[in-house]
């Protein structure tokens, strides 16, 4: 349903690939210039750079939520109360439409794919287990953000609206998470905290496992903190959500 629901609004779903693609334009042009005509700065290659621009711009559109999770919306009007009465868990069921949203993306990009790398650059696999490892990566960085915005939802419970920190959890979540800039370019203390968020697992970790940046054991150990953060994150959700399910219970349902 929720699948179906993204394609109705055809205009917001062009309007976001069209921003997409400006977004990897830009970029391209401004890591261009930072090379500044050099072939390699501390190690990576301008071509290296901009197939990272192209790849985290392309992978985050995908595995990142183009609108706010449903919660906010049935809170307000009253349609928890019907969800509590479905005989899958409501975790389950926003989560399910969060992936269903986020699945419509797949279509345009498989399009706006050519045009992507036309602007931008793409480049293969570095090696066999990159390209074995990186489709896992990416599976994990779908769920660490899809558990990230079922959080973020659920804070409806308290606020009833939360457009506000979306705006605010948009504009961390895609600096931290290296979709701009890659944790090695960044300050070392800025990059510690980027490396104790989640967000990194969600853009930064896939695209360096696929070019090469991580590689043997700073592979799996990649692989290991997107399966610690699920853990925790789905534990926390699990936590918050025995929290607002009172919540709704106190309020009539």
């Amino acid at each position: 349903m929720e699948f179906r629901a993204a394609l109705t609004y055809r205009a917001s779903y062009l309007s976001s690939f069209v921003m997409m693609l400006l977004q990897i334009y830009l970029l391209t042009v401004v890591w261009e210039a930072f090379y500044d005509g050099r072939d390699e700065v501390d190690g990576v290659s301008l071509s290296t750079m901009t197939a990272y621009a192209t790849l985290s711009t392309l992978q985050y559109t995908l595995v990142s939520p183009w609108r706010s999770s449903p919660i906010d919306q049935r809170v307000r009007e009253g349609k928890v109360a019907v969800d509590l009465l479905r005989p899958v868990g409501f975790p389950g069921q926003m989560l399910s439409g969060q992936l269903g949203w986020a699945s419509a993306a797949v279509p345009v990009l498989l399009v706006a794919l050519p045009f992507a790398l036309l602007i931008g650059a793409g480049q293969a696999p570095a090696s066999t287990a990159a390209a074995v490892a990186y489709p896992l990566a990416l599976l994990g960085a779908l769920l660490v953000n899809q558990l990230l915005g079922l959080l973020l939802g659920m804070v409806s419970f308290w606020t009833l609206e939360v457009s506000g920190a979306l705006m605010a959890y948009r504009f961390v979540a895609q600096f931290f998470s290296g979709a701009l800039v890659p944790l090695w370019f960044m300050p070392g203390p800025v990059r510690a905290a980027a490396e104790w968020l989640p967000f990194q697992a969600t853009a930064y970790t896939p695209a360096a496992v696929y070019l090469g940046q991580v590689e043997g054991y700073g592979t799996l150990a990649a692989l290991a903190v997107q399966g610690a953060w699920i853990v925790a994150l789905g534990a926390l959700s699990a936590l918050v959500w025995s929290r607002a399910r009172h919540r709704v219970m106190s309020q009539g349902g």
